[in-house]
């Protein structure tokens, strides 16, 4: 054991390193404070009601928080039969955010460039490069944790399919097995439906070669360990995907309800919704130059040696004004953002590093392991689909046919899996040099490189304005608004937007010569070696210690120390018209703010204080998201809509623009008999009846539900009446009392799959009615009226996950078994108690040589 430690010390002194960087990276994080993230705001919002709960001791898998109510399935869940669910809870409590996440991305990376045979200093290099680049910590800034987890598990998977591909069958099946868990239980569908695109290139060409050298019974053994592995993460993670699965079909990304008047396609997302956020051609330079296209939509960049601030600075202004009024101006008005790509807006670029850029045109030359085939493959689709509606030739192809691919949005951010491929080529080609022996040719393709690399940047200092123009397409839009702004003044706005279009060829410019002084330096250091005057540790730490400074100083760009707050600084401020409503005792009504009107579904602000009609989740009910374009984000919204849900209370905004609030008397409660019911015929008839009718008075039901109802026992009496006397998101109880058979309506949204109606302890059917409520045909008498949510796939999923967690700890034990018993069978002067086999010498059998 003493020799495994001597033998392995390097990696643990590469781990410390690790270490420190994320100290030094993230000190601000060890202090107690926390990155100001607006998505982990939303994501507080959304949860507020599960975690109130959950300070309880309760667990619920409903909310009535946002959107009326919805599943908590794509919100949050426990999951606690799961053991991913323990592994990251352990990491979230051992390290502070998002130490926990950059830690897995570097330990992960390192663990596939060792599996690829690399040296552990150029393994911690590669590592480093996929860990910074700007994507990655560009998601921790903005708070796109689960995303950012995800990526983390890219490397690693992929070493261990890669290991079990190798003839590691055991080994590499359970560590696979392990890491496809943690992948999906970080929850992203997205991210995981993207990799497997580059699983499925991998698989292929090893498939391919093993026809080819007709020896297909490794390929085949390997992969049936794979799918083995394959199915104990799915069987880990059974709850997780099954209630996503159960629900993606009424999900905003499922198939729409309605085929007239609608804005949304028949199934999946918009077209146009999904291809928002969509790489631009040519955008793609910002993996070599970080500042092509101008760096972030909003930034720092124009101070007041600017070209924009010179302008101002002619006209009187004091520089450090000049330079404050510049940077004002850039981030006012769309065109004129010192970003000039097409999306409209962008937290920063896809920054591969220049020396990983270099060495990855470099690897294209001279790699010649089949991985180079399998990472080109990857990187041409992915890039190709990150296109998206810059060049749809190939986007709209999987976005028509290939399953579940139209319903993600953010197509650029395939990029992901694109960045992983740069660095492994990358240093595939610096092993390739180690390992070569004709130096000469190494050389040649060397110098090709510096050519063609070299040369791009050389054209992108000197004549820039040959690739680029600039100008996005809303650019005269953009001096149309500073005209406005500027009262008229036409000939001032084109002098200042002619003086932003040269701060982003300065931007342009500089980050083109940043980027070739790295690259000079890579040449250099690889010549260097080549010529023999470096040793391959001298190499790889000159690598190493070129990428940290490199990715270090673009990453700083976007997450500085300004970016942490201390944690109660984060806090959402109640305004008064909020603690007023706060007071209101019922446990159950909703609130409509009519000063988010337009911005209802992106609503993180009233969710914290409130039961709301909006919210914010790209997972919400497709019912409701309709229900929501067609009657509420009108101007003004449907009155009968908002009573329907039990709206209380409505805030709005006088002419002065303070905020007030009032009650609203009409509100339907939570529950009440109606006297008639109407039928629908389907989806549209619905949504049309409900545009105008008296929703205490009758019920608009889609005619499927008839046979739910028997008639003869209804009368139009109203008297008696239903009550809620017990709340519980997930479990509702009413008392009912009636002479004689009646239609209760429930302000609670319509979800079939989980929600059971028990009257007085006995399961009985309800349906749905005004296109989103539920609704119950209630017999005469007095009636205890329950409704609880008990989904069958989160249950009986939770069961299967305990049996996959408890298949991988035997799998993960018996894999670690084996390399204990293997290590100890290879330590240095054990003896074998095998005896040895000897050939004897005779003059036909010649002694052989060791």
């Amino acid at each position: 054991m003493n020799n495994w430690f001597k033998r392995n010390g390097i990696h643990f002194l590469v781990g410390a390193i690790f270490f420190v960087i994320c100290f030094i990276y993230f000190t601000p994080a060890f202090q107690g404070k926390t990155l100001g993230q607006v998505d982990v705001t939303g994501a507080q919002s959304t949860q507020k009601e599960i975690n109130d709960y959950r300070d309880k001791g309760i667990t619920i898998l409903w909310t009535n928080q946002i959107f009326g109510g919805m599943p908590v399935f794509q919100i949050w869940a426990p999951y606690p039969d799961n053991i991913t669910t323990h592994v990251v809870s352990a990491l979230k409590t051992i390290f502070p955010n998002p130490i926990d996440t950059v830690l897995l991305l570097l330990f992960g990376t390192y663990f596939l460039f060792i599996v690829l045979k690399l040296n552990p200093w150029l393994a911690a290099a590669g590592a480093f490069a996929f860990s910074f680049s700007s994507y990655n910590i560009i998601l921790l800034v903005a708070g796109h944790s689960n995303q950012a987890f995800a990526i983390a598990f890219f490397a690693p998977l992929i070493a261990s399919i890669l290991l079990t591909l190798r003839g590691k069958y055991f080994t590499g099946g359970a560590l696979t097995a392990l890491f496809m868990a943690m992948e999906i239980r970080a929850n992203h569908i997205q991210m995981t439906y993207y990799l497997l695109f580059a699983l499925v290139i991998l698989i292929g060409i090893e498939l391919y070669h093993a026809v080819k050298a007709k020896n297909t019974q490794p390929f085949f053994k390997a992969l049936a360990y794979l799918a083995g592995a394959g199915l104990i993460a799915v069987a880990i993670n059974a709850s997780l995907l099954w209630s996503t699965a159960e629900y993606a079909k009424d999900s905003y990304r499922g198939k729409s309800n309605l085929t007239q008047n609608t804005k949304e396609p028949s199934n999946g997302l918009d077209k146009t919704y999904a291809y928002q956020y969509s790489q631009g051609v040519a955008e793609c330079f910002t993996f070599l130059i970080p500042n092509a296209y101008g760096g972030a939509t909003y930034n720092d960049l124009l101070d007041q040696n600017s070209a924009t601030a010179k302008v101002f600075i002619d006209k009187g202004l004091p520089a450090d004004q000049a330079g404050t009024y510049a940077q004002q101006i850039s981030n006012s008005f769309p065109g004129l953002f010192t970003y000039w790509g097409e999306k409209s807006s962008t937290s920063g670029p896809f920054y591969f590093g220049a020396v990983i850029c270099f060495l990855f045109i470099f690897g294209l030359l001279i790699v010649k392991s089949r991985l180079k085939w399998w990472i080109l493959g990857t990187v041409i689709l992915t890039l190709l689909l990150s296109f998206g509606g810059n060049w749809p030739y190939v986007s709209d192809i999987f976005f028509n046919y290939f399953p579940l691919y139209n319903k993600f949005r953010t197509v650029e951010s395939i990029i992901a899996v694109t960045s992983i491929c740069f660095p492994i080529l990358a240093f595939l080609a610096v092993q390739e040099i180690i390992n070569s022996t004709d130096k000469q040719a190494v050389l040649k393709k060397l110098m090709l490189t510096l050519y063609i690399v070299g040369g791009i940047i050389v054209v992108l200092i000197a004549l820039p304005t040959v690739i680029f123009s600039f100008k996005p397409a809303n650019f005269q839009q953009g001096i149309t608004y500073l005209t406005q702004a500027l009262k008229g003044d036409t000939a001032m706005a084109n002098t200042v937007a002619n003086a932003i279009v040269a701060d982003r060829i300065s931007l342009e410019r500089a980050d083109a010569i940043r980027s070739l002084i790295f690259i000079v330096l890579t040449f250099g250091i690889v010549w260097a070696f080549i010529k023999q005057k470096l040793s391959v540790t001298l190499l790889s730490l000159a690598l190493f210690g070129l990428i940290v400074v490199d990715m270090w100083q673009v990453d700083k760009r976007y997450l500085k120390e300004a970016n942490f707050t201390d944690k109660q600084d984060n806090q959402v401020k109640p305004r008064e018209v909020d603690n007023f409503i706060s007071r209101d005792t019922d446990p159950d009504f909703r609130v409509f703010d009519a000063t988010q009107l337009q911005n209802l579904k992106q609503d993180t602000f009233n969710p914290f204080f409130h039961k709301s009609i909006g919210g914010y989740s790209a997972a919400r009910l497709k019912r409701y998201d309709e229900l929501m374009d067609g009657q509420i984000m009108q101007n003004p919204p449907n009155h009968d809509v908002l009573d329907m849900l039990n709206t209380k209370y409505v805030i709005t905004a006088d002419k002065s623009q303070n905020v007030t609030m009032v009650s609203n008397a009409s509100a339907c409660g939570h529950a009440w008999f109606v006297k008639s019911v109407k039928y629908a015929k389907n989806a549209d008839q619905e949504m049309q009846a409900i545009s105008s009718f008296s929703p205490k008075d009758e019920a608009i039901v889609d005619q499927r539900y008839k046979s739910s109802i028997d008639e003869k026992q209804l009368n139009a009496d109203t008297s008696g009446s239903i009550k809620l006397v017990s709340y519980n998101p997930d479990h509702l109880v009413y008392q009912s009392g009636a002479t004689s058979s009646k239609i209760a309506v429930f302000s609670e949204i319509y979800y079939e799959k989980g929600w059971k109606m028990l009257i007085d302890g006995v399961e009985k059917p309800y349906f749905r009615a005004d296109y989103v409520l539920r609704a119950a045909q209630i017999p005469v008498g007095n009636h205890k009226v329950e409704f609880v949510f008990h989904p069958a796939s989160y249950y009986t999923g939770e069961k299967i996950s305990l049996a996959g967690s408890l298949f991988l700890i035997l799998a993960l034990g018996g894999a670690a078994y084996a390399g204990v018993k293997k290590m100890k069978e290879e330590e240095p002067g054990k003896e074998t108690h095998q005896p040895k086999k000897t050939e004897p010498v005779t003059k036909k059998s010649p002694a052989k040589k060791a």
